[in-house]
């Protein structure tokens, strides 16, 4: 795997890992959200923008990015 790669999903493991915390749930449940809403696809296309966020301002994003495809499923 090359660094760019592994940085990307370093990202995305942290990101899994903070969601997971945050919202009291465990990593199963995170993961399933992130799939249902496309999560990880977002983080993976905008990993160069959001890796230099800090954790408060990342996990604000995926909430908005969620609620955003919850209002579209409408």
């Amino acid at each position: 795997m090359d660094k760019r790669n592994q940085d990307i999903a370093y990202f995305l493991s942290f990101c899994i890992e903070q969601y997971k915390n945050a919202k009291g749930i465990d990593g199963t449940d995170a993961m399933e959200i992130f799939l249902k809403y496309g999560v990880l696809d977002y983080l993976n296309e905008h990993f160069e923008i959001l890796h230099t966020q800090n954790r408060q301002w990342i996990l604000e994003d995926i909430d908005e990015f969620i609620e955003l495809r919850k209002d579209k499923r409408i």
